[in-house]
């Protein structure tokens, strides 16, 4: 992702960014002594709020594009810009508050990352999955986040205070320290786009005013439909969430995802169809293929993704290995912080939990992932033989898991944090993959038979790791930010708890929800077999995880073991070449409607900066990226959300009387019981509808452009009064 530059607030000590003399101490805004208000109903009730609101928005996203939003920013405009609106019966809100209302808020993209990366892989596996399992497995993954990593706060926070860039930290704390005279714009232009977002995909995704699935085939004509015929298809799919997510990724990295998606649309599917339509019963890993009568969509399926795969996992894996010292270090540091049970007196910005209750939350956690494993054990039947294990398998396997989770999470968390600290990059998507495999081989090595209980455990350690992973890197990012304010370390620390329980709730229902609602396996309108639903609900990191977990626990003769090693050539390759290849691998693995849409609003960003008169203009205009992008896509996630429950056909499938562009019904079928089907209405296919979308999503960029342009003018308003008031 893109960042724009701030300036260093006059506010902040001098010293605040810079390495410290020997015997130079930090003095924060608030000082120890200063006891003005930090936790209080309202900086408590909003960030609950902020968090619920967030946790759907970026569970939403991150299942839709593969992609999460960065809720840290947007919660913390949020908080100031409420704050100051009178929202609080005693006045305007402390700075304090503001960091608690940020530091619980930001507990929602954590955990939703921790969820849609893994959670989805139970329902493309066939697996029975409860809300209670999900929230246990997200909140047993966040608590271990938080209690891993406070023991190493001191260090990341205050010893090595200047020699870490805290990239993520430093904007928030900038917006945090610049809100106490500026935000009244901001917070305009957040609401102004959160509305555009929510008004938009309702209007196409609800309504079906017109077609968001825009294709070449349809548009181009003839000449369209001679480029399919030799599958040469390109489709974007016209929803102000995946414009929003290329705004705030910027021009360079989503023109590279952008770039593998052409290198499979374009390159790899129309290669396979030229060769394989040559042989007329081609076999591969087991299975018969007629490449002659598949098109673009299911080569892409069957023999393009598997390479994407290769290439992340490959991608992970060398990313791991270049971060060979940070690892190192890390687990340095987790073994310190394991066996520090020190207690010393502490200013009250230095007080952390106590060491004690810290090492009972890490056992009690750990203890309860066993519990939550064994319980999977004995009442999940094995989808192809019916049974379950008995007690005494059960007991073994939800010990192994759980040792493997308590393990992992404890080596990986302070390489999170780590790499939060200097690159602003989490990597989490490699670190998650290898936790998955090496809890299936340690599963299998204990004795492990049938795939049903033993990947419901290794997918359930994958999601309680995942989210250990992202909360400990959000957490030392708080803690950053707490130590250049002037916070209680423990009440964020406390807080944060609070902040995992609710998002872990959010989740456990927003993500059935989505399944109910759209289906994360369909009906192949061809073999009839269930598959990944790509259009609506590609959960990309899932689906590539549940494809991994499956192989490693059948057959490996059955698994495209090829097209993973060409995938893991092309990443070696572009890291040969220098180029980035997590987000070109991520590429060739998303199909390109997704990829094509991000790159659009990656450009539109991208002009937007480019243009005004001044520099100082063009920076402004360049700094509302990052509240545009959150506001489109948080509204359009939450209207995301709200289609979902329109289609839920418990309440009456209420989108059947919203709908003009297809038509809803509910259909009663034996031995599949009650669904909601569609049949789209012939100008809604045509070029009519999809010529309308592509109007409409041209009108879309020009209202982002008009808006980042007013909001830069509010901006610099907003500075030259503060400026006044300082002089």
């Amino acid at each position: 992702m893109e960042t724009t530059s701030r300036k260093t607030s006059k506010i902040l000590p001098h010293n605040a960014y810079t390495k410290l003399a020997p015997g130079e101490e930090y003095r924060p805004i608030v000082p120890p002594e200063d006891r003005r208000a930090e936790v209080t109903t309202w900086s408590v009730t909003m960030g609950l709020t902020l968090v619920i609101i967030f946790s759907a928005a970026c569970v939403y996203i991150a299942l839709r594009t593969g992609n999460g939003i960065e809720a840290a920013i947007p919660i913390a405009i949020l908080a100031i810009f409420f704050g100051r609106q009178g929202m609080k019966r005693s006045g305007k809100s402390t700075i304090l508050e503001n960091v608690i209302v940020q530091s619980i808020g930001q507990a929602s993209g954590v955990v939703a990352a921790g969820a849609a990366f893994i959670i989805p892989a139970l329902y493309i596996g066939k697996l029975d999955v409860e809300w209670w399992q999900i929230f246990l497995a997200c909140s047993i993954g966040g608590f271990l986040g938080i209690v891993l990593i406070i023991p190493l706060r001191k260090y990341f926070v205050k010893e090595l205070h200047g020699e870490l860039p805290f990239p993520e930290a430093t904007a928030v704390n900038e917006i945090l320290v610049s809100g106490e005279s500026t935000s009244a714009g901001a917070g305009k232009v957040l609401f102004a786009s959160f509305g555009l977002g929510a008004a938009y995909d309702f209007i196409a995704d609800a309504i079906h005013a017109w077609n968001p699935m825009m294709t070449t085939k349809t548009l181009f004509g003839k000449f369209g439909e001679n480029m399919s015929a030799l599958r040469f298809d390109i489709s974007m799919n016209g929803l102000a969430a995946l414009f929003g997510l290329g705004y705030i990724i910027g021009l360079r990295y989503a023109a590279i995802i952008a770039a593998g998606s052409v290198f499979s649309s374009l390159v790899l599917i129309p290669l396979v169809y030229l060769f394989g339509s040559q042989v007329p019963d081609f076999v591969f890993a087991g299975k018969h293929y007629d490449v002659a009568n598949m098109n673009s969509a299911v080569i892409f399926r069957d023999f393009v993704k598997p390479i994407g795969i290769g290439a992340i996992a490959v991608s992970g894996l060398i990313g791991i290995i270049r971060m060979g010292k940070i690892v190192l270090n890390s687990i340095t540091l987790g073994f310190k912080g394991l066996t520090s049970n020190t207690v010393e007196t502490a200013p009250r910005t230095q007080l952390d939990m106590s060491p004690r209750n810290v090492t009972l939350i890490q056992i009690g956690a750990t203890i309860l992932m066993a519990l939550l494993f064994f319980v999977v054990g004995i009442t999940s039947p094995d989808v192809e033989t019916g049974a379950t294990y008995a007690i005494g398998v059960s007991m073994k396997y939800a010990i192994v898991g759980a040792v493997v989770g308590f393990v992992l999470s404890f080596l990986f968390t302070p390489v999170a944090a780590q790499a939060i600290a200097i690159v602003g990059v989490n990597p989490i998507s490699g670190m998650t993959l290898i936790t998955v495999v090496l809890a299936i081989l340690a599963l299998v090595a204990s004795g492990l038979t049938g795939t049903t209980g033993g990947m419901f455990i290794a997918l359930t350690v994958g999601t309680a790791v995942c989210t250990a992973l992202s909360t400990s890197g959000a957490l030392i990012s708080d803690f950053k930010i707490g130590y250049w304010i002037g916070s209680t370390p423990r009440n964020q620390e406390i807080w944060k708890f609070a902040g995992v329980v609710v998002a872990a709730l959010t989740v456990a229902f927003v993500i059935p929800i989505m399944n109910s609602g759209y289906h994360f396996l369909v009906p192949d309108p061809v073999t009839g077999e269930e598959v990944a639903n790509e259009k609506v609900l590609p959960a990309p990191q899932a689906t590539m995880i549940a494809t991994v977990s499956k192989g490693l626990l059948e057959e490996p003769a059955n698994q495209p073991l090829l097209l993973y090693a060409f995938g893991g050539v092309v990443a070696i390759m572009l890291y040969m070449a220098g180029i980035p290849m997590l987000p070109f691998a991520l590429g060739m693995y998303l199909s390109i409607y997704i990829n094509i849409a991000v790159l659009a609003g990656a450009v539109v960003s991208h002009i937007v900066g480019k243009t005004g008169g001044s520099e100082r203009v063009r920076t402004a205009r360049r700094e509302q990226g990052i509240l545009i992008a959150s506001g489109l896509m948080a509204g359009a996630a939450i209207v995301g959300i709200i289609i979902a429950i329109l289609r839920q056909t418990a309440i009456g499938a209420p989108i059947r009387f919203l709908s003009i562009g297809e038509k809803f019904s509910i259909v009663h079928k034996e031995g599949i019981g009650v669904f909601l089907d569609s049949e789209a209405r012939p100008w809604y296919e045509g070029a009519w509808g999809q010529g309308i979308s592509l109007a409409m999503f041209v009108l879309l960029a020009v209202a982002c452009f008009l808006l980042a342009k007013k909001g830069a003018e509010w901006a610099l308003r907003e500075e030259k009064e503060a400026e006044r008031e300082v002089t």
